[in-house]
């Protein structure tokens, strides 16, 4: 993962929109997220909602920083 400095807009996200942000495939992004499935939730739709999204934000870290 590369440093970016890039802005992370707090919206709503689909899966793909949140796995190209954090640079991996989808798949890849589904098992980082298997782990916090229960308290991330199930998604509205096609997206994640804020909420969700700060969730995941929060386990994963922001996309394109470091830990």
């Amino acid at each position: 993962m590369s440093i970016t400095t890039e802005k992370f807009d707090l919206k709503a996200y689909s899966k793909k929109e949140l796995a190209e942000k954090y640079e991996v495939s989808v798949k890849t992004f589904n098992k980082w997220l298997e782990p916090f499935t229960e308290k991330v939730g199930a998604k509205r739709g096609r997206y994640y909602t804020v909420n969700q999204v700060i969730i995941i934000v929060d386990v994963l870290g922001l996309p394109g920083v470091m830990h």
